[in-house]
């Protein structure tokens, strides 16, 4: 004899919502009764799914193409999880083949047209050591700042020709992708540097704030020579600031400029005394001596005053850096005095190659010297 219909187990439907959710969430329903409650037409009952570590890897599949962008959200915090969780005693390409289906699905997720959901991705694995590399790309590279800004501010996956490759990619967001990579703990000199050509005032202010990033003394010193009233006081705050650089910025009274004249002759004293180094001339670019800065590199390049004035009226910047290549400083020092002389902004200005190396080759930076002495005839 069949079984009579009142004998059949009943349907999940047949449950009440909130008992719907606790079997939603329950590690210990069957694979079956979580793909029947994913499809649920209650959205509690779906995230209640999507929140399940034991889910099978199916729903999830179907979830992230849920209708609701909370039930979206969750999956990917949960998925999320699940790359920590993967044993890490596993070989690499185990690991890797374990992870396949939740990558896949993240990736979906990563490119979800809801900011909401992307934004849940990012939180989720903006401190992950384990997060793929592809996929913290992806988001950092978001046009959603609350997409972009966790990752690029935290992640310990992106490295520094990433965020390097993240501030010279110009866009409508490169403003907000700089502020965020200028509050990175730890950030390194290379990067500093970058943030500080990238002509974002905002960005340069969070730099600055940020005492656990290492800032080289002639960036700090091109920044100061800027002279702009809202980073003098975090120029001032940051901790191991250069003697010269800190009582220029502290309000002491600045020590008066001299004729070019009057410099030209101090200089050539303090020359023949040994005493023309770059420290000497980064000081007197901190006190803002334009005469002082352009008598030493006059005598220290064995060009006339009249030669540094061609650069300085020209506001030519390549033709600068040549004669401080020509007097023997080297490239950092290069930075604040085009700033101070040319009036370049701080995130025009020329800087060094790798290891400080000067930007122009030698017979370009003796072809600008040539021009200068030509014109200054």
């Amino acid at each position: 004899m069949p079984r009579s219909q009142t004998s059949r187990k009943p349907s999940h439907t047949a449950m009440d919502e909130a008992t719907r959710v606790r079997m939603g969430a329950n590690t210990g329903s069957t694979p079956d009764m979580l793909m029947e409650l994913a499809t649920d037409p209650e959205a509690t009952v779906r995230a209640a799914v999507a929140m399940n570590t034991r889910t099978p890897i199916e729903a999830d599949r179907l979830l992230a193409l849920d209708g609701d962008e909370q039930v979206r959200s969750v999956l990917a915090g949960k998925l999320a999880g699940k790359l920590a969780s993967t044993l890490p005693d596993l070989r690499a390409a185990d690991r890797a083949r374990r992870q396949k289906p939740t990558l896949d699905i993240l990736a979906k997720l990563a490119a979800d047209d809801a900011v909401v959901v992307r934004t849940a991705l990012s939180e989720a694995v903006k401190d992950m050591p384990e997060a793929p590399h592809t996929l913290i790309i992806q988001l950092a590279q978001d046009e959603a700042v609350p997409v972009n800004t966790p990752v690029i501010r935290q992640s310990p996956v992106l490295t520094t020709n990433d965020l390097l490759q993240l501030l010279g990619n110009a866009s409508n967001r490169s403003a907000a992708i700089a502020n965020a990579v200028a509050g990175r703990a730890g950030l390194n000199a290379t990067v500093a540097d970058a943030v500080a050509c990238s002509a974002d005032a905002t960005a340069i202010s969070t730099l600055l704030a940020n005492h656990s990033a290492t800032i080289r003394a002639a960036t700090l010193q091109a920044l100061a020579t800027a002279r702009r009233p809202d980073w003098q006081q975090l120029l001032t705050d940051r901790p191991g600031l250069p003697a010269a650089l800190s009582e220029f910025l502290t309000g002491r009274p600045r020590v008066p400029d001299l004729t070019i004249n009057e410099a030209i002759w101090q200089v050539r004293n303090l020359a023949s005394r040994g005493g023309l180094d770059e420290p000497a001339l980064l000081a007197a670019a901190s006190r803002g001596q334009e005469n002082m800065v352009t008598a030493m590199l006059a005598v220290a390049a064995n060009v006339s005053a009249e030669v540094v004035k061609c650069a300085v009226t020209l506001r030519d910047a390549k033709a600068l850096v040549s004669l401080v290549w020509r007097a023997g400083f080297s490239m950092q020092a290069a930075v604040p005095l085009q700033i101070l002389l040319t009036r370049t902004p701080p995130g025009s200005v020329l800087r060094g190659g790798p290891g400080g190396s000067f930007p122009l080759v030698p017979e370009e930076m003796c072809w600008q010297i040539n021009v200068l002495q030509s014109m200054a005839r």
